[in-house]
């Protein structure tokens, strides 16, 4: 099996920022507050480095088009534009989050969190879907522009 070595770091990157994440809001809820925000700090940091990985890679290099059956590609495209919506979503969510933490706007901080959290979970499962749907359940079709890649044009 040939896994591609980007995609699997940035998509270890997602993974870590979502357990970061969980563990974060595990710290909140037994008021550790300052481990709670090293922790969300290095959930932020996780996450940046997820997307210079897969901003880079999509500069440089290109998407890589869905390989699998061509029955089914109609509904992976619908899956992976759940997802992109998820994963915008949850980075605004996630600064807003940030930001009001940081200003120690304690009201709408925890209020936002927990939105936040699960969004970011859930961005973090649809993404490893993508990534096992792509590089290891079926092999990944040609690496080409994100509008073709996605769209199939």
């Amino acid at each position: 099996m040939d896994i591609p070595v980007l995609p699997t770091i940035s998509t270890t990157f997602i993974v870590l920022s979502a357990i970061t994440v969980a563990i974060g809001w595990w710290q909140i809820s037994q008021r550790k507050i300052e481990q709670h925000q090293k922790t969300m700090f290095l959930a932020a940091i996780f996450a940046i480095i997820f997307f210079i990985i897969y901003a880079s890679r999509t500069i440089f290099i290109g998407n890589t088009a869905f390989g699998g059956p061509d029955d089914i590609k109609i509904y992976y495209t619908i899956f992976l534009i759940f997802h992109i919506t998820l994963a915008t979503v949850g980075a605004v969510l996630g600064i807003m989050s940030l930001w009001t933490g940081y200003k120690k706007n304690y009201s709408k901080h925890r209020k936002l969190g927990p939105v936040t959290s699960i969004v970011w979970f859930s961005t973090a499962i649809t993404g490893v879907a993508v990534y096992l749907l792509l590089y290891v359940i079926y092999h990944g079709g040609e690496t080409t522009s994100v509008i073709k890649a996605i769209l199939g044009f």
